[in-house]
Order: structure tokens, then sequence, then C-alpha cells
């Protein structure tokens, strides 16, 4: 039985690629009126246009986009299918997004031995607080600290994430240190904006009840290593991962603040993946080795 959908998904990604049909024609090695009536073949299938046309360019539709990123993908899987049955290692590129903190704090030291033990796979990392989407935004795997909000992605829990209430001896020197929570209210706190703002709550213990109380200061920052750089100057009081605080705990760049009030968290570090990828080496290889690299979190002595 003849299918030509792999045929004309590669037909479409030459023309993307190339910019145009007769590039594409060239790539390919056949005729451009193949190319155009593969696309067009494709688009009434699709029952949508994947390419707005003019006589010199092609420019994608919103559909184009989606279906691209798709493309890529499956002619990705085929290639790294083709390449495990011909090697027994993982190979291929690996794309990998993760919080900037906690990518430069835990995730980056940990590469050197991954690569090492994996020197055919080609690792992209990209490290940003902001939430990315696997798919659109072309990502294998997603290393996430807090509650997690897409049930479509699987998931493994890497480790607990407990965060601390600290501040830096300048800024305690100065200003003092809040003896309850209440307290609080009369500090500068260093608060996070944008997606992660549900983290200028607060959460205490007080009177053996969980509380959660909101924060006020006078810096704000969608980045969380601007704002641990802000709270080791001085500037302010901040509720801090462990990886970052506990470390700098032990030095004496930062005290705990508030410890006899401090609140279990109930939230975590996952490493997620889309379900359909699961078995592709390269992701399984990376998912296996950061659960076992954070097995025992570095940063609890």
């Amino acid at each position: 039985m003849r299918d030509d959908r792999l045929v004309e998904m590669r037909v479409f990604k030459a023309v993307v690629d190339t910019g145009g049909f007769t590039a594409a024609a060239h790539l390919l090695g056949v005729s451009q009126p193949f190319v155009s009536q593969a696309v067009t073949n494709l688009e009434r299938r699709l029952g949508v246009k994947l390419l707005h046309r003019s006589t010199r360019t092609q420019r994608l539709t919103s559909e184009g986009e989606s279906f691209l990123v798709s493309s890529n993908r499956i002619m990705e899987e085929i290639e790294q299918a083709e390449a495990q049955i011909k090697s027994p290692e993982p190979t291929g590129d690996l794309r990998v997004t993760a919080p900037l903190g906690f990518g430069m704090d835990q995730v980056v030291p940990s590469l050197p031995a991954f690569m090492v033990a994996y020197p055919k796979i080609t690792v992209h990392l990209s490290l940003s607080d902001a939430m990315a989407n696997l798919l659109q935004d072309n990502f294998d795997v997603a290393i996430r600290m807090g509650r997690l909000q897409d049930s479509s992605l699987m998931a493994r829990k890497l480790c607990n994430l407990q965060r601390i209430v600290v501040a830096s001896p300048r800024y305690i020197e100065k200003h003092g240190q809040p003896v309850t929570p209440q307290g609080l209210a009369r500090h500068n706190c260093l608060r996070w904006e944008g997606p992660l703002d549900h983290l200028n709550r607060w959460p205490f213990m007080i009177n053996n009840r969980r509380q959660e109380l909101p924060v006020e200061g006078n810096f704000h920052s969608a980045d969380g290593t601007t704002l641990f750089q802000l709270c080791m100057a001085g500037v302010g009081i901040m509720r801090l991962a462990e990886h970052l605080a506990l470390p700098a705990i032990r030095s004496g760049a930062l005290v705990p603040l508030l410890a006899d009030y401090q609140a279990q968290d109930d939230t975590a570090i996952h490493v997620l993946y889309m379900r359909e990828r699961q078995l592709v080496p390269r992701i399984r290889a990376f998912v296996d080795y950061t659960v076992e690299v954070f097995r025992n979190p570095p940063w609890v002595a």
C-alpha cells in the first residue's frame, strides 16, 4: 500500500528550508512541478493552507508553522530510528530547557559526565525562567521547579523543592530582621513578577496552621538569578530555593530567617518530556541520568 504522507512532509520541509519550490526541487533532485503538486496534495488532504504563495516568496501560515514543528520532529525521529539500528549508542541532537538559576547552579555542572557517557549526543541547553512549550519551542526535555500544570507531559520527580527565607548579613546589620512572619511587612522583600508572581505569597506555620502572607518590596524581576544576586548584595529578603540557599547559609553569605515558622513545601523538581517520545534513546538516556544525579540532591549536607 502506497503512502505518500512522508514524501509530502519531506517536500514541504524542503520548501521551507530552502525558501522556494525551485530550490527545494534542486535539493531533492526532482522537478519543480512535482514539488508544487506534493505541497498542493498535502494542503488538500489536511484541509488548510500551509504556505502563503507569491511570485517570489513563500510564507508559512500559522497552520504551516505548527505542521513544520511536527514535521521536523517526525523526520528527526525517523533519522534517529535508523541511526539507532546502525549504532547501539544513543545519538542525535538533544534539546533541553531548564530554569536559569537551577540550570547554572546544578544542570550545567552535571553535563560533563553525561557527555562523556554519551559522546554521540549533541546537547543544546536553553536556560530561562520563562515556561517553554516543548512542542512549539522544539524541546525534547524540560526541567521544571514547582507544581506541574501540563498533564499531557510525562514527568519524573528529581527531588523535593524547599524554599527558605534568607537575607544577607549586610541587610540584617542595616535593617534588622523580622521576629515573626507578620514583621516582614516592615521589610523590603524581593519579588517575582510575571508568571511566577504567585511565589510572592510566602507560606508559614502560624499557630499550627499553614498561612500564606503576601510580601512587598521595591524590586521585582522575572529572573530568579537576579533576585538571588540582589539578596546576596543586601538589597532585600528573599524566599530562596534550597539548592542556592543551603550552600550560601553554610558559607555565611546568607542567614536563614523565621526558621521556627518555616512551612514545608509540597512542591518538587521534575524532568518532563512528551509522552510519545519516551522511548527515544537520547531522551531516555538523559532522563535516567538526571534522575540518578538528583536522587540524593548535591546541595543537601
